[in-house]
């Protein structure tokens, strides 16, 4: 059993920076592919980041390559999302996710594990 908890969210201006955390329990954590989702209101739950367990991979989704990056710490069992060049469509409540294999890694189906979310709030 894993489990997550995010943190890092928040209000910020359109242009500005959010990093959010995302702890982990458990001996195992640098087995897992962490991903990260989020979730507008009124949209479905979608794809933003991932990053293998050995951080040799990692995905964007297009709208967030080169303004977000993603990367962890398997010492302290923490994924991050680094934020950029925030844009009020990037509002949305984010979660990550854990998957034990490294394969259909940006379908949210797939994930076992999964945080409780946190809120980013971007302001035109």
């Amino acid at each position: 059993q894993v489990q997550l908890v995010e943190s890092g969210g928040g209000l910020v201006q359109a242009g500005g920076s959010l990093r959010l955390s995302c702890a982990a329990s458990g001996r195992t954590f640098s087995s897992f592919a962490m991903g990260w989702f989020r979730q507008a209101p009124g949209k479905e739950r979608e794809f933003v980041a991932v990053i293998s367990g050995s951080t040799a991979s990692s995905y964007y989704t297009d709208s967030v390559k080169g303004r977000f990056t993603i990367s962890r710490d398997n010492a302290k069992n923490t994924v991050y999302l680094q934020m950029n060049t925030l844009k009020p469509e990037d509002t949305a409540i984010y979660y990550c996710a854990a998957k034990i294999f490294w394969l259909d890694v940006r379908d949210m189906s797939r994930y076992d594990y999964w945080g409780q979310g946190t809120q980013v709030t971007v302001s035109s």
